[in-house]
């Protein structure tokens, strides 16, 4: 299979998730991830499924993006890949890689998240029968040339151990950062609120920790995420978590601010259980810039108010709102994942 029949594949692919004939289809598959884990429900999951579509197979961007590499291996490898599954679908961006790439894709797939990807498989071969020889679903990885593994610290420690002879990415825990310089309006800080609990803030591309301003009216900040609200407490599990950190703070005498939905506390750790999130206060952008410069091995992303350009206006920054909406070529950890397939 050449380049560009594995290109074709995918932007037929997300014409068909961005089709409104498909949607009869994506509900019922989605109620099924949603039974199986009630974490992912229909809405994110679909959510994430048109993310997919129209970040990652819009057929411009498919075409520019893989054209920058070298995506015809001499010799294609398996590589093995132990996909996460903390949010819906959040593997498919390296199973893209490893396809278009030209390798074989050995997957072990998430038990949280086995319900999107395998029907995403199964859209593929559908489409083009022929990736059915480049896909394999497994639970052991033994014969795989190379390896790129998403965990926890803990669990990285484990692939090191496994996959560290061989050519690998091994991701650890991340968590993204949100800066607010204090004259951000309602809607500023309700596209931050997005970041914050889209997917009820499971994600790494989820803001779990604030940088603010001292004397920061948070109070502002707390009315203004409210009307996010009615989505998030009709959620069992998510108010479950929320019940539970509020009264640690109550019992513990711990200061924090409280909405009815979500918590605001004072910490210098980065990432937040669910339903809370962490805050710092600088008196100087270099303060800040300090706090993220220390810490970026285990941030994945910054956030801040847009700029008219749609950046976010600290440097490097994505715009409030627009976390969870990777491009191509925001690779998890920094990590080329293509740069190190064509290499292999």
């Amino acid at each position: 299979m050449r380049q560009s029949e594995r290109l074709q594949t995918f932007i037929e692919l997300g014409t068909f998730l961005r089709s409104d004939s498909a949607q009869p289809e994506l509900e019922q598959v989605v109620r099924q991830a949603f039974h199986r884990n009630p974490w992912f429900t229909p809405a994110n999951s679909l959510t994430a499924l048109q993310a997919i579509a129209t970040n990652y197979l819009n057929a411009e961007a498919l075409t520019n993006w893989a054209s920058s590499y070298a995506i015809e291996p001499e010799s294609p490898k398996k590589v093995g890949v132990v996909m996460a599954g903390n949010i819906p679908a959040v593997g498919f961006h390296d199973l893209l890689c490893v396809l278009i790439s030209g390798h074989h894709l050995l997957a072990k797939l998430s038990s949280q998240d086995f319900v999107l990807i395998q029907y995403l498989i199964q859209k593929i071969t559908e489409i083009n029968p022929a990736f059915e020889e480049a896909i394999t679903i497994a639970e052991r990885l033994n014969s795989a040339d190379a390896f790129i593994a998403t965990g926890s610290d803990n669990t990285a420690r484990y692939f090191t151990y496994y996959f560290g002879r061989k050519p690998h990415i091994i991701r650890r825990n991340r968590t993204s950062v949100g800066i607010l310089m204090g004259d951000e309006r309602d809607a500023d800080l309700q596209q931050l609120g997005q970041d914050i609990l889209q997917y009820y803030g499971l994600g790494c591309r989820n803001v779990s920790t604030l940088l603010i301003p001292d004397n920061y009216p948070i109070a502002t900040l707390m009315r203004a995420l409210e009307p996010l609200a009615t989505e998030y407490i009709n959620q069992n599990k998510y108010v479950n978590n929320y019940d539970y950190n509020k009264s640690i703070y109550l019992v513990n005498q711990i200061p924090h601010y409280d909405n009815g939905f979500l918590l605001l506390t004072e910490n210098d750790k980065l990432v937040s259980p669910i339903s809370v999130v962490y805050y710092q206060t600088y008196q100087t952008l270099s303060e800040a810039d300090a706090f993220i410069r220390e810490r970026s091995e285990k941030i994945q992303v910054v956030a801040a108010a847009a700029q008219e350009n749609g950046q976010g206006w600290y440097p490097a920054s994505v715009a409030f709102g627009q976390t969870q909406q990777p491009g191509l070529s925001d690779y998890a950890d920094g990590v080329d994942t293509m740069a190190f397939l064509s290499a292999l």
